[in-house]
């Protein structure tokens, strides 16, 4: 069990935020399939950007279920305060810290992992952020700025010192952004140095690779990011493994279009058509990846309406058998 200040998550399992995937439909989706726990998108700590359509669409929801967790960005400890008081008057009852982003137009601003360089700021970030809040403050790091500059453990006690809740590690470091191969001996030595919980991150693509992870590391839950795109019931596929060693297959043909059409149909009523149509053809792309079915992206990806997407899914997986029986 996962437990964040009052909030005790008894699925092992976290959505990781992604900024432009894990939206609201994504969250319920994944959800839906046994998320412990699902974060909301990363937003700026500059609220003066907070007025893009963008950026409201990734703000808290109060009709969202609990606990509703939000991520925040940026360097200067105060800005970022503000920031994080503002989202709990606007629902959020979880505030994460990004220190791990390894994006360049986040780092160059003095954020994300860049902040791994200057733990001075971190403690000042984090002492900031805790103080002006009355609801958990968790952080996301990584491994440390370099393969020569690995400090996730002495951040990891400056943020138990800090009052942070729950901290998230991903097993590279910024130099790495995503290349090689995620690393997981650097979060169980923080495991062994810190009380509060630590969720592991990085390449986790499996079931039975998430067992190997929580039973390698001591950590207390897995966070999801990439493996989940295209297979929301990933975390289906690992409760059912974590609690009965058998492996569950992938969804068959019906199952898949109803998975598709809910998810095509909740980002078109949260975006509109206009952006809703080609939000959707990214995740539609991610499903035929994972099925290793790429011949109906194209035609997919020049569709102009919504309905000529839902009877193109239609087409594929209710009228056409042969085609259908390659995307399980």
């Amino acid at each position: 069990m996962l437990q964040i200040g009052r909030y005790k998550i008894t699925t092992p399992l976290v959505l990781a935020p992604m900024a432009g995937i894990t939206d609201r439909p994504f969250r319920a989706l994944c959800r839906s399939f046994g998320a412990g726990l699902t974060v909301a998108e990363m937003v700026t700590s500059d609220q003066s950007l907070w007025t893009t359509q963008k950026s409201l669409l990734r703000l808290p929801h109060l009709d969202e279920p609990e606990p509703r967790m939000i991520q925040i960005a940026g360097g200067d400890p105060q800005m970022l305060a503000a920031a994080a008081k503002a989202n709990v008057e606007l629902g959020a009852q979880i505030i994460d810290i990004n220190m791990g982003c390894p994006a360049k137009k986040v780092c160059k601003k003095a954020a994300g992992s860049a902040l791994l360089r200057d733990e001075k700021l971190v403690a000042e970030i984090l002492a900031a952020v805790v103080a002006a809040v009355d609801v958990p403050v968790t952080l996301k790091i990584r491994t440390g700025w370099s393969a020569n500059h690995k400090n996730a453990v002495t951040i990891a006690k400056l943020a138990e010192q800090e009052g942070i809740q729950a901290l998230t590690i991903h097993g590279r470091t910024r130099e790495d952004r995503f290349n090689g191969d995620a690393e997981y001996d650097t979060l169980a030595e923080v495991c062994q140095q810190v009380s509060f919980p630590v969720i592991a991150n990085g390449d986790i693509d499996s079931p039975q690779k998430v067992q190997q992870i929580l039973a390698k590391t001591g950590a207390s839950a897995v966070m999801i990011g990439r493996a989940a795109q295209g297979k929301p019931w990933i975390f289906r596929q690992i409760k059912h493994w974590l609690d009965t060693q058998q492996l569950l297959p992938d969804p068959e043909p019906l199952e898949l279009h109803r998975i598709i059409s809910q998810h095509l149909t909740g980002l078109y009523l949260t975006y509109g058509d206009f952006m809703g149509i080609r939000v959707a053809r990214k995740h539609f792309g991610w499903y035929l990846q994972q099925a290793g079915s790429n011949e109906w992206r194209k035609v997919f990806n020049l569709l102009e309406t919504s309905e000529q997407q839902l009877a193109l899914v239609d087409r594929i997986f209710l009228q056409d058998v042969s085609n259908a029986s390659g995307l399980n």
